[in-house]
């Protein structure tokens, strides 16, 4: 196997990864993703496609590089069309087609999540270890599953979705049920109380408008005293610590790896471990809680990894 492209297609942006056989980097593009516009989204990673390659021609050897896509939704495995998507005009679209008809040669395409999974299974900080869950603490919650270091996408293509599971053990007196409302039309979703902006919602006054503009404000002003800031951290460490114990309960991972912005609250990886023993299911608990090792970048390293090696 030669070259590798990642390419992660976000909402405000598309980054392109050139990979070579040991997982080094090439070359980096980004350009900007433009806005509701399905067939301009496709000529978009298409051009990415085309500029890296002429910029990689004396590498290639005359193989072209394998392509794989990071996107925010998946490919439904009943319709073929894009699903779950953030990035509204994807959803039911043949997106992975579109792109292999003008590049003339199969892709791979995967959920971002899993695409973040993937990175940090393959080379990241999950290596060596069997069992990876990726977690996306972002604008939303995600997540994906990394089994030697191959994704599991599972017959519905909804695998590590746990961000629109209900909250495990909601506390009444913090009227965690039935729980604020959630865009998949459901109330107290993990997604509302862990997002970032569910985070900047708990941190602001009751019923009033919210005082902090994203999660790292909330932290920097539980770093700096203010009190209301702190009392919404503590709760956001009880809710994720009870959220990630019911995903080991079930998965039972060697390692979970936190991405996304609130990954890089380096409390959490101190306050979790010593918070979800209480609703583990076990006198022991082995699994790790470790930030990213690729950071940002996991995410299209992981696209670039949909394509396994074979030399």
């Amino acid at each position: 196997m030669g070259i590798r492209l990642g390419i992660d297609l976000g909402g405000t942006k598309t980054e392109l990864i050139a990979l070579d056989k040991n997982g080094e980097e090439l070359l980096r593009r980004r350009v900007p993703t433009p806005t509701c516009d399905y067939t301009a989204t496709v000529k978009t990673i298409i051009a990415l496609i085309g500029d890296a390659e002429s910029a990689l021609a004396g590498q290639t050897l005359g193989q072209a590089p394998t392509v794989g896509i990071g996107i925010p939704g998946t490919v439904s495995p009943a319709t073929g069309f894009i699903k779950n998507a953030n990035s509204t005009c994807l959803t039911g679209k043949p997106l992975d087609r579109d792109i292999e008809a003008g590049l003339g040669r199969p892709i791979r395409l995967a959920n971002d999540a899993d695409c973040f999974a993937l990175s940090e299974a393959t080379d990241g900080s999950g290596s060596g270890h069997t069992i990876v869950f990726g977690v996306i603490l972002g604008t939303g919650v995600g997540g994906g599953l990394s089994i030697e270091q191959k994704i599991i996408r599972g017959p519905n293509a909804v695998t590590g979705e746990w961000g629109h599971n209900s909250l495990p053990w909601p506390d009444i007196n913090l009227r965690e049920t039935p729980g604020p409302e959630c865009y998949c039309g459901r109330t107290g979703c993990i997604e509302t109380f862990l997002s970032g902006p569910g985070l900047c919602r708990d941190a602001s006054p009751d019923g009033g408008p919210i005082k902090f503009r994203g999660a790292e404000e909330v932290i920097d002003a539980a770093n700096t005293g203010d009190a209301a800031a702190q009392v919404a951290l503590d709760r956001y460490v009880a809710r994720l610590s009870k959220a990630l114990a019911s995903v080991v309960n079930v998965i039972d991972p060697d390692v979970i790896v936190l991405g996304g912005g609130l990954s890089n609250v380096k409390y959490l990886y101190e306050a979790v471990p010593q918070t979800w023993d209480d609703f583990i299911f076990s006198d022991t608990v082995a699994t790790l809680l470790l930030p990213p090792k690729h950071g940002d970048s996991s995410g299209v390293r992981g696209a670039a990894w949909l394509w396994p090696g074979t030399d």
